[in-house]
Formats: C-alpha cells, structure tokens, sequence
C-alpha cells in the first residue's frame, strides 16, 4: 500500500496544527460474557473487565477536518512481557465530532482498524485518516508485540514459530480489540449500532477473529485476507520444508485442528450474520487468492472485490480499498 503516503500527505497529516495537550480519563468496564452466547471459549470474557482508559489529545489537522487522539488502557490479559500489557490506539474522529456529541450533529458510525504484518501503522492510520475524512470515527489498534508493546530489544513477535505465544498473542489481541469495541460503543458521537472493523493482511485475519466473537460489531471489512489456511498455504512453493515437516507430525488434518483456534474460516458461521465485505488480490501469493476463496464461500458469498494485483501491488488499488471501505462501514449501497 506504498501509495498510501501520498494520501496522507495530502491529507495534510504530516504537518499537523498543534493545540494544548489535554487529557481525559474515565473508567472502561465491560461486562463478562453471557455462558450462553455464541462466543467461543478462547475469546470469551469470563470475568467483568475494568480499566482506566486515558485519552490524549495528539493533534488537531485543520483543513483535513480531523482530530486525533491517543488512547491507552490495560489489556484484558496478563502477558509475560510489561511493556505488552499495555493497549495504544490512536483514536481518529471528526473534528465536528470531537469532544463528544453537539447538539446539531448526528451520531457516527466507528470502526476498529487494525495494520500489516509490518505494523508501522501508515497502512491502518491513512484507512483511519480516510475515514474520519468522510464521516466515521476510526479507532487504530496496535497488536500486541508490536510498537509500544515491545520491550527495548526484544525480538518477540506477534506471529512467530512459537506456537504457543503467537496462539496466546492472538487470543490476546482479540480480547483487546473487544473492550476496544466497548469503549468505542460508549462514546457520545458514536453510533452504537454502527459499530464495524477494518483489518488489512495480517489484521485482516484478527479483525475475522474479533467480529465473529464480538457481538458489538456489525460492519466488517477483510482486505488481502481469508480462510483455510492449511489447505492454502500446503502446497505453497515456500511451504514444502514445513509441508514434510507436518506429514512427519501427522498429516494435513491434524495440523488443521490446531491451526483451526486461529484459522477465519472456522468461525465462517459467525461472520455470516455480519455485513462482510471481503477485498482479495487475484495474484496475491502472500496470502494466496484461494484462501479468499474459500473464506467467501465458507461465508455464503458475501460481496467481494478482486484486485488485479498481488499482494504488495495492491497498493495501486488504494483509492478503489479506500472508497470500498469507506461505502461499506456507512452502509451505503453499491452503485
């Protein structure tokens, strides 16, 4: 999405008109989940969640017409790592909106946005800075192990062949986009029941996760995403090595029961009851265009955009994955 440092320039977010920092704080409580909703256990809050959010003031862009701010709060799971246990996100909204609800303004609807594997945020803030341009609230999320959440020379990563802490990771990054939902449904500009999220690559695959098992969540997006990922990367040119590997372990099968904790398509029923849009890349050989595939079909078929790109080159696309996007979580019908 190399392009997408364009929109941003011109949007105006590089030179940002500063104000006077200020600072909010207030108390995010979320409910434990019902033992009967259809939540799976591995992404269930089992316990009332309470914690004390800070939201900061970073900048006001003036003729972009949007307001950012810095939000924090503690995750919802203890990890081993200090530094990972705290959520960053940066909250993007109107600035006709900001500040809580006028009285002249109508609510918004708001989304969670969630980056790339690289996780540098430019992907998931320009699709945030987009948003807010044109009307949604849009709330960037960083995963866990990433940014701020990595302590000073660590090498611990979100997605690793430590099976084990990526599976833990993701469980965790989900629960935190959870309550992120909560606090976003608690807000006074926000529209409650227009709550939706964004993921794009490696958040696309955490904000499947996050909207089958989040009842708050209605408008999903999924770019450069999809499901089945053993039976779409098993005969990947890169996958032989780890192809034998998984035979001597047991087979394809078997490595589908454990990647299924992990795997969108296993929770297809679920996101079938969601208004999903899928975007995929039809040489994509990152993610390749059969788990999209599989994922729309698993899901009853829901719209999707094919790119004719790959995977990278998608960023050519950006205007077409912005205007998508933007329509979408707004619900507006297609033209």
């Amino acid at each position: 999405m190399a392009r997408l440092s364009l929109v941003l320039a011109a949007a105006g977010v590089f030179a940002p008109i500063l104000t006077a920092a200020e600072t909010a704080t207030g108390l995010l409580k979320v409910p434990a989940d019902d033992p009967d909703a259809d939540i799976a256990e591995r992404y269930r809050l089992a316990e009332p969640y309470r914690g004390q959010y800070k939201l900061v003031h970073r900048y006001t862009l003036r003729h972009s017409g949007v307001t950012v701010y810095d939000l924090t709060f503690p995750s919802p799971i203890a990890s081993d790592i200090p530094e990972n246990n705290t959520v960053y996100a940066q909250y993007f909204v109107p600035t006709s909106h900001a500040n809580g609800l006028r009285p002249e303004r109508a609510k918004i609807p708001a989304v969670i946005v969630l980056d790339i594997m690289q996780g540098n945020q430019l992907v998931a803030r320009g699709e945030a800075m987009w948003l807010a341009q044109n009307g949604v609230a849009a709330l960037v999320v960083v995963l866990p192990h990433y940014n701020e959440r990595r302590a000073p020379g660590s090498r611990v990563k979100l997605v690793s062949p430590d099976i084990v802490r990526t599976f833990n990771g993701i469980q965790q990054a989900v629960l935190d986009c959870r309550c992120a939902a909560a606090w976003l449904a608690e807000r006074p500009e926000v529209d409650a029941a227009q709550l939706g999220m964004v993921g794009t690559s490696l958040g696309s695959f955490v904000t499947a996760l996050t909207a089958a098992n989040e009842p708050r969540i209605k408008n999903v997006c999924l770019v450069l995403g999809g499901g089945g990922l053993v039976d779409a990367y098993f005969n990947h040119p890169r996958a032989q090595p780890v192809a034998e590997w998984v035979d001597r372990l047991g087979g394809k099968n078997l490595v589908k029961k454990l990647i299924g904790l992990v795997d969108p398509i296993t929770y297809a029923d679920k996101l079938k009851r969601k208004n999903l849009l899928l975007i995929a890349a039809r040489h994509d050989v990152i993610v390749p265009a059969c788990a999209a595939t599989a994922l729309w079909q698993a899901t009853d078929k829901p719209r999707i955009v094919w790119l004719d790109s790959g995977h990278v080159t998608a960023g050519f696309y950006t205007m077409t994955v912005l205007c998508e996007i933007r329509d979408h979580v707004r619900g507006q019908p297609v033209k």
